[in-house]
């Protein structure tokens, strides 16, 4: 049950019909694992802790540096050198203490992505490159849980979600390997696509709304345009391919 406070603090939000005082308990009651505190990071992790969202748990490996502060509004100069958990977790922390929220310093591999996912409900995409998305996809199949993905290059950025035996996976659409090379990108990019996929999430655990399902949602900021491109589930996808539809 929300508290007389957290009625207060989220009133603006309960007063919209999708969501209610059961919906905000439905948030609550969800916890979520962002993988990333970078650019994506700083965009979708203040929207979802001034939600509500009862849990979150930030995972990232790396340091603060000068170069990041052009999008990652999360770090600002004086936390340059500091882990980037711990600079998110002071922010964040100050913005809604109702929040349980927790971070881990780590590297995300095949060996302990199980662990670190953990009893999570929900998985925010807020990574960098490709290799670990699709251990984090492969997590989201095998565990069930929804998976919203964000990417970004430049002025243009792109979301989707996915729900594992319904949609499809990173796998059915995305091919091979990118290459390790740091990727240009304008502040404001991360920022749009961060907050799209906050949104997603906040509709998923509501349930209502049309979720980015089947669907690649792609910004281009030089046009001011989003377009949207159906991706069809592949049946032999080597990620999920085998479950049933």
């Amino acid at each position: 049950m929300i508290s007389a406070l957290e009625r207060q603090r989220y009133q603006r939000q309960i007063g919209i019909k999708e969501v209610g005082e059961e919906g905000q308990e439905r948030l609550k009651a969800a916890k979520v694992l962002v993988a990333g505190a970078g650019g994506l990071g700083s965009a979708s992790l203040p929207y979802l802790v001034a939600a509500g969202f009862g849990a979150i748990r930030i995972i990232d490996q790396d340091l603060v540096e000068l170069s990041n502060l052009n999008r990652q509004i999360l770090h600002w100069t004086e936390d340059i050198g500091r882990p980037k958990t711990a600079s998110a977790m002071d922010k964040l922390g100050r913005l809604n203490p109702e929040v349980d929220m927790e971070s881990f310093q780590e590297k995300i591999t095949n060996k302990n992505a199980d662990a670190l996912v953990g009893d999570c409900d929900l998985i925010v995409d807020a990574l960098d490159n490709l290799s670990t998305r699709y251990i984090l996809n492969r997590v989201a199949i095998e565990k069930g849980i929804p998976f919203f993905h964000g990417a970004v290059s430049g002025f243009e950025g792109r979301a989707m979600t996915i729900i594992p035996g319904r949609t499809a996976c990173l796998h059915c659409f995305y091919r091979g390997r990118l290459k390790g090379k740091k990727t240009p990108v304008i502040g404001v990019t991360p920022a749009i696509i961060g907050i799209i996929q906050a949104t997603e999430v906040i509709k998923y655990v509501l349930g209502t709304g049309k979720l980015l399902t089947n669907t690649l949602m792609v910004y281009d900021g030089l046009s001011a345009t989003f377009n949207k491109f159906k991706i069809n589930r592949d049946p032999n996808c080597k990620a999920c391919g085998h479950l049933p539809s």
